[in-house]
């Protein structure tokens, strides 16, 4: 169950729901990643639920489906894990001014084409596509998928940023674009901090 608690413990930070699926690792800003709360299908639909991707009952639905269909849910973990560094590797690209590879753009398209064949176009005002009768153990990817996709339509790329205290990428919402950390409470305290101490230490050596 330590795992399960990881992963409500994780900062939801992106601003997007694909974003906050890559964040599902943590780490330093260059580097590999030192953690993942994603160890398992369990804590696939646990973050889905925790990210608003999943009903409460849709994420109960899903766990016992997992133990009916163990191959399955296995298929859709891995299934998940490759989705994410595909992800990962188009958004980083889009924050450091590149275009990603067309192999892995075509990889979401596909990814986008499965998401909505299993979507329901439903009116809650306006119309939204939702995956209410899905039924499969890749449910948890479609919502993730599709956000993924409108953030590259029609979303305004120069706002897609990296933190600079983590590997965490968020979209910064903020008026003047001038956001630099996933959280202040977090990466951007922990830098005020970094600074000051470094002040001091130039002041008293000086």
């Amino acid at each position: 169950m330590e795992t399960l608690a990881g992963v409500t413990r994780m900062r939801l930070v992106g601003g997007n729901l694909a974003l906050d699926f890559i964040n599902t690792r943590t780490g330093p800003p260059v580097g590999s990643p030192d953690g993942d709360v994603l160890t398992g299908y369990p804590e696939l639909v646990a973050w889905g639920a925790y990210a608003g991707a999943l009903s409460e009952p849709e994420a109960a639905a899903l766990r016992r489906l997992s133990r009916d269909d163990p191959g399955g849910s296995q298929a859709a973990f891995a299934r998940s894990l490759r989705l994410r560094d595909d992800l990962d590797e188009v958004f980083r690209e889009v924050v450091a001014g590149r275009s990603p590879s067309p192999s892995v753009l075509a990889r979401l398209r596909d990814d986008e084409a499965d998401a909505l064949g299993h979507a329901r176009l439903d009116r809650a005002g306006a119309f939204e596509w939702t995956w209410r009768d899905d039924r499969t153990p890749a449910r948890p990817l479609r919502p993730v998928v599709h956000a993924a996709v409108q953030l590259l339509t029609t979303g305004a790329l120069d706002r897609i940023k990296g933190c600079g205290g983590c590997r965490f990428l968020f979209n910064d919402e903020s008026k003047n674009r001038s956001r630099r950390w996933c959280s202040m409470d977090d990466c951007g305290t922990s830098e005020k901090i970094r600074r000051y101490v470094a002040a001091r230490r130039s002041r008293a050596t000086g």
